[in-house]
């Protein structure tokens, strides 16, 4: 089968139609879109379709595309993500791209979710109280990173020692600690938004060295990069590859 049969039967599986409305108007640029992510994106790599939908809400969601965001809320359930995996996924992006776009992307989730009837609020995720969530963040903290984190905290300057508290009490605390989703596909988002940001190369280090502490090795990041380019375009995809492979050479 040839990219452009591909993209539409991916297109039909994802969105339940053949044709996208802007087919009508821009015909040329939508032909581009279609058959570039959905004829040859979607099938580099060995992601499957629900981790590849998880990867696009929380890039949407960090660019702040809500259109586009909510179609593939659509999507990950036509594939098969239960509604709580979807939220989790937009919930993990609040202490990367700030609570107010993130209440924005949620919104658009719960459009769809109660046009489709599902039962809102949905069951907590949460796993920490306010006696543990510090302790438990940085539990979770060096699991992903190492000692060093506790190095960093204890060598922070005092004016700024309440910002490493809050990387392990509300970062990892309140939101890694969570259920709904597991630690592997929390960091591999993490470092899909944390590209899509831009001018983030420090965390993307980070976070390339923390997926590969937690078991995500560098071609499932190449795979999830790649999945983020035609969202967030080759300056940034090509930033984070550079940051890969100085981490992670290649032989």
């Amino acid at each position: 089968m040839n990219r452009i049969d591909r993209s539409i039967d991916k297109y039909k599986q994802l969105f339940g139609k053949g044709i996208p409305a802007t087919h009508v108007t821009d015909p040329d640029l939508q032909d581009i879109l279609s058959h570039f992510i959905f004829g040859e994106v979607f099938y580099q790599g060995d992601l499957d379709d629900k981790e590849r939908e998880l990867i696009t809400l929380v890039v949407l969601a960090t660019n702040q595309t809500l259109p586009q965001l909510k179609a593939h809320v659509n999507a990950a359930l036509n594939v098969g993500l239960i509604p709580v995996e979807i939220k989790e996924a937009v919930y993990q992006c609040a202490p990367y791209i700030g609570f107010p776009k993130t209440v924005n992307a949620i919104n658009e989730v719960n459009e769809v979710f109660k046009a489709k009837g599902i039962v809102l609020p949905m069951e907590s995720q949460k796993t920490v109280n306010e006696q543990n969530r510090s302790q438990k963040g940085l539990a979770t903290q060096v699991e992903i990173f190492g000692d060093v984190i506790k190095k960093m905290k204890e060598n922070a300057p005092s004016n700024q020692a309440h910002i490493q508290e809050y990387l392990s009490t509300f970062c990892f605390g309140d939101f890694y600690t969570r259920s709904g989703l597991d630690l592997k596909t929390r960091e591999l988002l993490t470092l899909c938004i944390v590209s899509a940001l831009g001018g983030a190369e420090s965390q993307v280090k980070a976070h390339v060295q923390g997926n590969l502490n937690v078991g995500n090795d560098k071609e499932r990041m190449i795979d999830a990069i790649t999945h983020c380019l035609p969202y967030m375009g080759f300056p940034r995809t090509l930033n984070v590859l550079t940051c890969m492979n100085e981490i992670s050479p290649e032989n």
